[in-house]
């Protein structure tokens, strides 16, 4: 009897062991199941925020990726509808909430890290490509950026450094601390006022073909205000002499040379990289390569995050891990330009091509606009 219930525990251990092993296999194989089926995707993970927010060469505003650390400063648009300029922010903004929520809703401590001046400042040009290169960057884990244009140099100088200092997204060392403000390059005062905060800070200069970027300009411009007179009427002083208004800010601004002449009063050359925004869509990583040199980090971004759309005529950003969709251009790329005529376009670039041979030797690259 004692006998029988020693073979009737052990048998039952051994049954309880094979059932035991039998469920543990079921459940790794429904994991691998749902992990092979994307499901896993969900599952939190801690990682660098890569976020984007619209972009005109600009990349659409729901590029987000699902993964943050930390908030920038919300997108707003300004009166004109031209530039990504933030509104003032709160003093919550100012302090970063103490906590915020990533996109899978785990709770994360915004405490991390220090809010540092920038190291690097896309200074321009609007219509150029910066937000393009900006959220390009941003996939690199090193590269932290305020998210809005903040306008600090050109229009907040006033409220100070330390309230431009809180603007920026906290970094732990050796992350570089960024902003973009395209209309920096065409402002007199921005140079020294930069310089003020640190003569060493590292500028970056996306340039355009001057004419067809007045023409991107104006279109945009146009699109807020349709009662905008014609591109001639505002390229030209004269329709019969055919003389160009140089005050007209989309003119104005292609006359890069000019710009980079007050810029080099305060910084050495050695301290510009000027990006092509027309190489920049032709061939992404490759200008990428050299935006990573330039700033000294290491070869992140590559041709594997790119691919090419065939539709928009634009590079996209590849799916990213836990994303249902891939980063791609906006609506606003690729807008249709309004017909001008041929005699006033060449008018422009008659008239810009001194212009871009002085930039071409201060810079010491030949964009081939001519």
């Amino acid at each position: 009897m004692g006998c029988s219930g020693c073979r009737f525990r052990v048998n039952f251990g051994k049954a309880l062991s094979k059932v035991s092993v039998f469920f543990t296999m079921v459940l790794i194989f429904t994991y691998f199941f749902y992990c092979l089926t994307g499901f896993c995707d969900s599952a939190p993970r801690a990682a660098y925020r890569q976020e984007t927010s619209d972009l005109d060469y600009d990349i659409l505003d729901d590029l987000r990726p699902p993964r943050r650390l930390v908030p920038d400063a919300p997108f707003q648009r300004n009166r004109t509808g031209s530039e990504d300029a933030p509104a003032e922010p709160s003093q919550n903004t100012l302090d970063s909430e103490k906590e915020t929520v990533q996109s899978n809703g785990i709770p994360v401590s915004n405490t991390f890290g220090t809010k540092r001046f920038p190291q690097a400042i896309i200074i321009g040009v609007k219509k150029g490509g910066t937000r393009a290169l900006l959220e390009f960057l941003r996939i690199h884990p090193d590269v932290r950026a305020f998210g809005a244009e903040p306008h600090f140099f050109d229009r907040f100088y006033d409220k100070g450094l330390e309230w431009y200092r809180n603007l920026m997204p906290r970094t732990l060392d050796g992350q570089i601390t960024m902003e973009k403000t395209p209309s920096y390059f065409v402002t007199k005062e921005a140079p020294s006022r930069i310089c003020t905060m640190n003569c060493q800070t590292k500028l970056i200069v996306v340039v355009r073909d001057p004419v067809t970027r007045a023409v991107s300009d104006y279109t945009q411009t146009l699109s807020k205000n349709p009662g905008l007179p014609s591109f001639q009427s505002l390229a030209l002083k004269n329709s019969s002499t055919g003389l160009i208004d140089t005050t007209w800010s989309a003119v104005r601004i292609g006359l890069y040379a000019k710009h980079l002449e007050n810029w080099l009063q305060y910084f050495p050359l050695s301290q510009f990289l000027f990006v092509s925004g027309e190489r920049l869509v032709s061939d992404p990583a490759g200008e990428m390569g050299r935006v990573q040199d330039f700033l000294g980090l290491k070869r992140v971004v590559s041709d594997k995050h790119f691919y090419f759309n065939q539709t928009k005529g634009f590079p996209c950003l590849k799916k990213p891990e836990g994303s249902s969709r891939p980063r791609c251009l906006g609506k606003s790329k690729g807008r249709p330009h309004p017909q001008i005529p041929s005699e006033v376009l060449q008018r422009l670039r008659d008239f810009y091509r001194p212009f871009n041979h002085r930039f071409y030797q201060m810079s010491g690259q030949d964009f081939g606009w001519d």
